[in-house]
């Protein structure tokens, strides 16, 4: 491991790192724009200009390799100079465009315009050189020509991870702008992440646009529920009203990238929602307090037990659910029904959208933790039948959806029980259909853990407290379950996950808090 001094600090660096990721280690920072961790280094932005001892020019840090007893200054007025020409140079014929700009508050140019600019532009307003603005290149993304700083990130995204290469430079000197080819709009599932690594607004999100100002979002770290890949994102919100997703950093997972159709999941949480308990009584619907609602609900599947066998009774979970709640569901079904019928609802096919990087057929955030926990998908196969033989009198169903069956599907077959609780998130044919409906907290609003294709556990943390009247998964399930006699004492998701890993063998000596940010590989470590 080469050993240098930056700014005075001795660093010690792995073979082959670069100064500028050197540097991040330690906690330095050196301004860049065209450099990004999971993409080729282009050195076209010279942002990143820094003095190398014995070396007759500054170098830029992105490109060059750290040797044993290199010496580097970050901190120097030469180097302060430049930068702040390499800015100057950049703004020249920049808009001003600020006040109506998505990327206010994360623009990389109004950073380090505070840190290295704060001079006046020596051209007029007027002598700009204008370029196209509002265009709409197709995908998630519209096109400000004008705002573009030249780095070439979205360029080299579009070659090297999704292939398909559908921006370019094009023109020359100040003219140059990056835009698509003609007649071949972007193309691919993956344009949201170029609104993401643009350092300034040249590339803005059609769905983001004019929304939210980014000062007023708060964050918190989650898994995006649309499919079984469980990329890692931050949730943005503001109040209770989520605003988007974005991909959050996991080298094992989904390195800085996330799919088109996985950004808009955060639609669920706002959209269409389950707000207020509802029991459906004499063929009237009645909102109820949630202690009623329960009662209700328990009485219902306890009564059916004692007239006609727990073997009457089923529970339908889902694996859009966490591993907290998928063990207390299974655990409800065996322990305290003591009914064989539990199995899980699969969505496999949803749009048909899959490919071999991150979209997974797998609709499903937790297919694979309801299979380690031992809730069987062929079950579910077997309470359908059940159901349509008549042997099933009450049904506990988890989620919107049984399975892909169409709305009329679901509607014909849950016609069939006399008796049909759903704890799910939005309204949907189950809902319509089910006697008692108990709402149950988004995925931004409440904690606990997915279990991605590959065996990855992975947390997902509340960012607010649940919308309206509606309640975490454990919180209800705790409150059936002791309703009908459990003496149930769980208190959150942690003591939930520390039971699972006591008892359930692939989740066995995981700690709760010790998952962090990357996850453990259930069965073994990762």
């Amino acid at each position: 491991m080469p050993n240098f001094t930056l700014n005075g600090i001795s660093v010690d660096v792995p073979e082959g790192t670069t100064v500028l990721q050197a540097a991040k280690t330690v906690g330095i920072e050196i301004p860049h724009y065209c450099y990004h961790p999971n993409l080729s280094i282009a050195g076209n932005c010279r942002m990143c200009l820094v003095e190398v001892e014995k070396f007759p020019k500054l170098q830029i840090a992105c490109n060059t390799v750290v040797t044993e007893g290199m010496v580097v200054k970050s901190d120097t007025e030469k180097v302060r100079q430049a930068v702040t020409g390499v800015l100057e140079l950049m703004l020249i014929n920049h808009p001003v465009d600020c006040p109506i700009c998505d990327q206010a508050g994360e623009c990389g140019l109004q950073i380090y315009y505070m840190k290295y600019g704060l001079h006046k532009s020596r051209f007029a307003f007027e002598d700009k050189v204008h370029k196209k603005k509002v265009q709409d290149i197709g995908g998630q993304i519209v096109l400000d020509a004008e705002r573009c700083i030249l780095c070439s990130r979205c360029i080299r995204f579009l070659q090297e991870v999704t292939g398909t290469s559908e921006l370019e430079f094009f023109r020359r000197g100040d003219h140059s702008e990056i835009s698509i080819f003609p007649g071949r709009p972007l193309d691919n599932q993956y344009t949201g992440n170029l609104a993401d690594i643009c350092p300034v607004g040249a590339l803005t999100s059609k769905d983001f646009r004019f929304k939210c100002r980014v000062w007023f979002l708060r964050g918190t770290r989650s898994i995006c529920p649309g499919c079984a890949n469980g990329c890692n994102v931050e949730a943005h919100f503001k109040e209770d009203i989520v605003y988007r997703l974005k991909p959050r950093r996991n080298d094992d997972v989904n390195r800085t990238w996330m799919c088109d159709p996985g950004r808009l999941e955060y639609k669920k949480a706002n959209e269409a929602r389950l707000l207020t308990p509802v029991v459906r009584e004499n063929g009237g619907l009645k909102a109820e307090a949630w202690e009623a609602a329960l009662s209700f609900a328990a009485f219902r599947l306890w009564e059916t037990v004692e007239a006609h066998g727990a073997a009457s009774v089923a529970v339908i979970a889902s694996p859009a659910f966490s591993n907290e709640e998928l063990y207390l569901a299974r655990k409800l079904a065996e322990e305290v029904l003591r009914t064989p019928n539990v199995g899980f609802s699969p969505r496999s096919s949803g749009n048909g959208l899959s490919d071999d990087f991150l979209i997974k057929a797998d609709k499903n955030p937790n297919t694979r933790g309801a299979q380690l926990l031992g809730i069987s998908e062929e079950k579910f196969d077997d309470i359908v039948r059940k159901i349509e033989g008549g042997e099933v009198k009450a049904l506990l169903v988890f989620g919107n959806e049984l399975a892909d069956f169409p709305g009329e599907r679901t509607a014909e077959l849950l016609s069939r029980v006399p008796f049909v609780a759903q704890v799910g998130t939005n309204e949907g044919a189950v809902s319509l259909a089910a006697h008692a409906v108990l709402p149950s907290a988004s995925f931004v609003e409440r904690g606990g853990t997915f279990t991605n294709h590959a065996g990855r556990v992975q947390r997902f943390w509340m960012g607010f407290p649940p919308r309206g009247n509606a309640r975490g998964g454990i919180e209800i399930l705790v409150g059936l379950a002791n309703r009908l006699g459990a003496g149930w004492t769980f208190a959150g998701e942690a003591s939930v996950f520390r039971a699972i890993a006591r008892s359930e063998a692939p989740f066995a000596g995981m700690s709760y808090e010790s998952l962090g940010e990357l996850g453990q590989i259930a069965g073994g470590k990762g």
